[in-house]
């Protein structure tokens, strides 16, 4: 069994920066595809980004340009890097993991196995 833990989740600026931490614990975490998402209030969960085992990077368009992912298989670990932050990047942002070997459903929220709790990222303006 995965278990995600998110933090770094709280105020920033508009236009200022904050990174996302997701640190996961048993399973083979290096085999993962890690995925970030997020939702608001009334709306769906939306897929933010995603890096696959190999490395390559997936982006929303709405964070293409500002935001990055890296993980860290070492420190078991995947962030997200969000800069220029916005108003509408507000919301509840939620670490997964996927187990699938193959990239196909990486964007998509039914590709995920494992979840973390979620945390909360504000942005004022």
């Amino acid at each position: 069994q995965v278990q995600l833990v998110e933090s770094g989740g709280g105020l920033v600026q508009a236009g200022g920066s904050l990174r996302l931490s997701c640190s996961a614990s048993g399973g083979s975490f290096s085999s993962y595809a890690m995925g970030w998402f997020r939702r608001t209030s009334g709306k769906e969960r939306e897929f933010v980004a995603a890096i696959s085992r190999t490395g390559n990077r997936f982006y929303a368009d709405s964070v293409k340009g500002r935001f990055t992912i890296y993980r860290h298989n070492t420190r078991i670990t995947v962030y997200l890097q969000m800069n220029s932050a916005k108003p509408e990047d507000m919301a509840v942002y939620y670490c997964a993991a996927r187990v699938g070997s193959n990239d196909n459903y990486i964007t998509t929220s039914t590709g995920y196995d494992y979840w973390g709790q979620g945390t909360q990222v504000t942005v004022s303006s």
